[in-house]
């Protein structure tokens, strides 16, 4: 391979690969060579992947990682920025909005997301973390806010999940020194779920997964995105909003909640607090009760 043929620019549809396994999509940034900084046509891409995906019968939890080393070591800074600021506002603008659409997107997700950061986590790779509902990491993941480093601040939304993840002091310690937490530091302090060594990463996603895609998709759905929302209210409104969801809830999955009450009450075949009523038997319950 010469110079040039390594130098050539990964196609659009490449910068982003996944597969569907047993009922998991595992989405993955697809530039290991660049350690997986996101340029506008990867942001193009992983808006088109994710809106394939959300409403697949084949994927009821999706998994978001990275190629390579990285999971993702933020926006690309020749492409994201200096290829967009010259040409001009209108570009930069346009770049933005490809970024933020996709992890806008993921934070109201159909289906439960999990970021599974297997390595460098630094800057712009903060929105989709964020957006991810829950994360895991490696012990040997990188993250960083390095923006002072180089005279800008953590922006598009990075100093943001940063005040929500972290406690107040350990949010400005992050952003104001540029200094890396490891992936146990990471957890210790709200940034991550957990962290566990490199070789049992995507076991324990994938245990966390097969938990998840046991559950009631209607109440998952409605789970993640009450506590999204709960967090911007006061409780008086938190209050109200979740009573009305519950019921939204209900009347689009009623069936739903009274198969898990006779599974409960009739046959006590399961215990709410040790455990999900088994979602499989809807079916068998509607036929015997026609």
């Amino acid at each position: 391979m010469n110079d040039e043929t390594a130098a050539a620019p990964r196609a659009e549809k490449d910068t982003v690969a996944f597969d569907v396994e047993d009922r998991i999509a595992w989405v993955r940034f697809n530039r290991p060579e660049k350690r997986n900084c996101m340029s506008p046509k990867l942001n193009r891409r992983m808006g088109e992947v994710i809106e394939e995906l959300e409403f697949r019968d084949d994927v009821g939890v999706l998994v978001l990682s990275g190629e390579g080393e990285a999971w993702s070591a933020g926006m690309d800074l020749k492409e994201y920025f200096r290829e967009s600021e010259q040409r001009g506002i209108g570009a930069t603008r346009k770049a933005q909005r490809e970024a933020y659409a996709w992890w806008e997107r993921l934070r109201w997700y159909e289906k439960p997301t999990i970021a599974m950061i297997n390595g460098w986590c630094f800057g712009g790779g903060y929105g989709p973390l964020y957006a991810c509902d829950l994360a895991f990491a490696s012990d040997d993941a990188q993250f960083g806010l390095s923006e002072i480093n180089w005279g800008i601040l953590p922006g598009g939304g990075a100093s943001k999940v940063a005040a929500e993840l972290l406690s107040f002091r350990d949010a400005m310690y992050h952003a104001m020194m540029g200094e890396n937490l490891t992936g146990p530091e990471a957890a210790a302090r709200g940034l991550v779920n957990e962290s566990v060594p490199a070789d049992r990463l995507k076991d324990r996603v994938t245990e966390v997964a097969q938990v998840l895609l046991a559950k009631n998709p209607t109440a998952l759905r409605a789970t993640k995105w009450a506590v999204r929302r709960v967090r911007e209210m006061t409780y008086d409104n938190a209050e109200d909003f979740l009573i009305r969801a519950q019921e939204a809830a209900n009347a689009f999955d009623a069936e739903g909640r009274k198969e898990a009450t006779r599974q409960f009450i009739d046959e006590k075949a399961f215990k709410p607090g040790l455990g999900a009523y088994d979602t499989s038997r809807k079916a068998n319950a509607e036929g015997e009760a026609a």
